[in-house]
């Protein structure tokens, strides 16, 4: 719950943050004679503002406020490591300030505010349905807009060259924006056609390409409710349902297949929130779970794709050596890799804090095997 005083009167609400945040312990009423410089002073000592003016204005003062933390300057750093973690710091601080403008929701996700658009459509995707017996509530006006973007994603949809079609991610599920890996698993050499896993499936733009690439049943797997929601939407919207079964598991299912595929997140860093989760693995545990279990999941002769870029390489949090040395540990062997590089815009931003190490990315399928006895000694 989010507390505050207005008017000499005591206030609750139920309090959302998807990204996890407490509630800012002091809240002030704000409207549209408050400035900017003062928004964004009080914002960095950790008030809330919840918001009763016109929405548009807020929206334009969240900008403002966005200028002004822009302008720190960057921390000079002796390592690639120190620019990630200070980048991640300076975004992590950028986020909680920018977090303290508020704004109040009705039970229905309705804004009682002067110019506010119907925005309970985008709410109810990702809070869930609300209605007359809901509470009213209170968000940060950066995590609502967040919210509206990720339905735009929703309603327009991610063209994947190599489907045909459109992937619809929801609210929280990492979006296929970066084609590239995609792109792989279209083109490396198929072991069978008979049965894939696709471990963490996602939005299940994997499986639903291995599918359209006639393999004619392939095992979706994800432990997020939305993910695998979203994958058995896009799934079934494209037309693969008897092709694809989407269940809910930690890493593998059941059995064993000639094929198992996985596109763990890349960077070994603690996620700051649970949609961070798709981008992060602390301490490496999803690439670890999936490389020390894939041996038992493969048929003879059968082969895992490991999808991973070399980003986490190039930041010096992994070296190929250390990534080569799990492999080997798992009782695996390396069959091939194939590369690709990236061709996001975010590769040609100069201004990107990670730039160096982004022009330098090269993302990998690596075809991995089972070593045989005859192949220790």
């Amino acid at each position: 719950m989010i507390s505050w005083t207005e008017a000499d009167v005591a206030h609750t609400a139920l309090w959302r943050s998807e990204r996890g945040a407490t509630p800012p312990k002091r809240v002030e009423i704000a409207d549209d004679q408050m400035t900017a410089d003062t928004a964004y002073r009080l914002a960095c000592e950790g008030t809330g503002l919840l918001w009763r003016g016109d929405f548009q204005n807020a929206r334009q003062l969240l900008q403002a406020m966005a200028r002004r933390a822009d302008r720190k300057p960057h921390k000079p750093a002796p390592t690639p490591a120190d620019v990630f973690n200070y980048h991640r710091q300076a975004q992590s601080q950028r986020a909680r300030t920018l977090s303290m403008l508020l704004i109040p929701l009705e039970n229905d996700f309705s804004i009682p505010l002067r110019r506010a658009p119907d925005l309970r459509q985008a709410c109810q995707e990702a809070y869930g349905p609300g209605g007359a017996d809901g509470e009213s509530s209170v968000t940060s006006l950066r995590e609502l807009l967040g919210i509206v973007g990720a339905h735009e994603w929703r309603k327009k949809g991610v063209e994947i060259p190599a489907l045909g079609a459109r992937i619809h991610p929801h609210y929280g599920v990492y979006s296929p924006v970066r084609g590239e890996y995609v792109e792989l698993v279209a083109k490396a050499p198929l072991p069978a056609k008979t049965l894939a896993f696709d471990i963490g499936t996602g939005t299940g733009v994997l499986a639903a390409v291995l599918a359209r690439r006639g393999v004619a049943h392939v095992v979706a797997t994800d432990q997020d409710p939305r993910a695998l929601a979203c994958a058995r939407e896009n799934i079934s919207r494209i037309g693969l349902d008897k092709q694809v079964e989407v269940i809910q598991a930690d890493l593998f299912p059941e059995g064993k297949a000639p094929l198992v595929v996985c596109n763990p997140p890349w960077i070994p860093a603690r996620p700051s929130s649970p949609i961070e989760h798709a981008v992060y693995d602390f301490e490496s545990r999803m690439l670890l779970g999936f490389l020390s279990g894939l041996s038992a999941h493969l048929t003879p002769d059968g082969e895992g794709w490991l999808i991973l870029s070399d980003l986490a390489e190039h930041l010096g949090l992994r070296t190929r050596d250390e990534l080569l040395a799990k492999i080997e540990a798992a009782g695996l062997r390396v069959v091939d890799r194939i590369d690709i590089r990236p061709h996001h815009p975010r590769v040609a931003d100069e201004t990107d804090a990670l730039h160096a190490a982004r022009a330098a990315e090269v993302t990998s399928l690596w075809r991995l095997a089972v070593t045989k006895p005859s192949e220790n000694e």
